[in-house]
């Protein structure tokens, strides 16, 4: 995605020395237990609030959550008028941890869902490996590559009976006058709603974003969602973000249905922190 107080996760002194921790610690040595010094970060970089992820990733030794604070969805896809299905979402949670300077480890877990017809609870667990393949440290461009795995873990009705999986490809670009612009690929196999095995879908998705005033920036998004086991479903995404500090950034959006298959509106609040 386009664009959290603390110290280092690991190695909390070598911040407070960042001169000492260059001299002995390559760029290239940096990992879970060498960190980056506090002088040498990148600007932070999350994969929320829109639905692209972003090719950046989180700093060797640091801790990044980014957090779904409380989500909404309303579809009628399934039960028409005012018995549309619903669902509410609180604390879906991306952990992220830097192992290397170009190659993090996420676990996603959503804390609480809850919909309409009655199920409720814990959501199924997503650990992805994200690559930063160029782009990290500099440049116009940027590309990563994050095969994940989704299990099983939901309470009943919350979550698939099977494991998934998947792999994104995200991709940004630096515009002329301020602009940013992403993009990504994603390849899901996800199991049959029928239990009889798997099926592909493709997810499609291009964003931009700009700085509105001060830190405060905004994004408009399209998604495609792809698969033979239903119809063609798009959205339309806006939203806005607002750094507290380098590390903190708060965030809110919309997203909008475009087809019939695709949920009609998804109003969330979210925040990221980097440790």
């Amino acid at each position: 995605m386009l664009v959290l107080m603390g110290a280092p996760f690991f190695g909390a002194h070598a911040a407070e020395f960042p001169g000492a921790r260059a001299a002995v610690v390559t760029a290239e040595e940096e990992n879970l237990f060498h960190p980056t010094p506090r002088a040498q970060m990148r600007e932070m970089s999350t994969d929320r609030p829109d639905v692209t992820e972003s090719p950046i990733t989180v700093d060797a030794g640091h801790v990044q959550l980014e957090l779904d604070v409380a989500s909404w969805t309303r579809d009628h896809r399934r039960f028409g008028g005012e018995g549309s299905e619903q669902s509410w979402t609180f604390g879906n949670a991306n952990l992220k941890f830097g192992l290397t300077r170009n190659i993090d480890f996420q676990v996603v877990a959503p804390l609480y869902t809850k919909v309409r017809r009655g199920a409720e609870g814990f959501g199924d667990l997503t650990l992805r490996l994200k690559t930063n393949l160029w782009g990290n440290d500099g440049g116009r461009t940027a590309f990563a590559v994050m095969p994940f795995v989704t299990l099983p873990t939901a309470d009943e009705g919350v979550g698939a009976d099977d494991v998934e999986g998947g792999i994104i490809f995200p991709f940004s670009v630096e515009l002329p006058r301020g602009w940013e612009f992403g993009t990504m690929v994603e390849l899901d196999c996800l199991a049959d709603e029928d239990g009889s095995g798997h099926h592909l879908e493709t997810v499609t998705s291009f964003t931009f974003g700009h700085q509105i005033a001060g830190d405060l920036s905004g994004y408009v998004e399209l998604v495609s969602v792809l698969g033979p086991e239903s119809a063609w479903a798009a959205s339309f995404d806006c939203g806005l973000t607002y750094a507290l500090s380098e590390d903190i950034q708060l965030d809110a959006g919309v997203n909008f249905g475009l087809t019939r298959a695709a949920e009609d509106l998804n109003p969330f609040l979210g925040l990221s922190i980097r440790f």
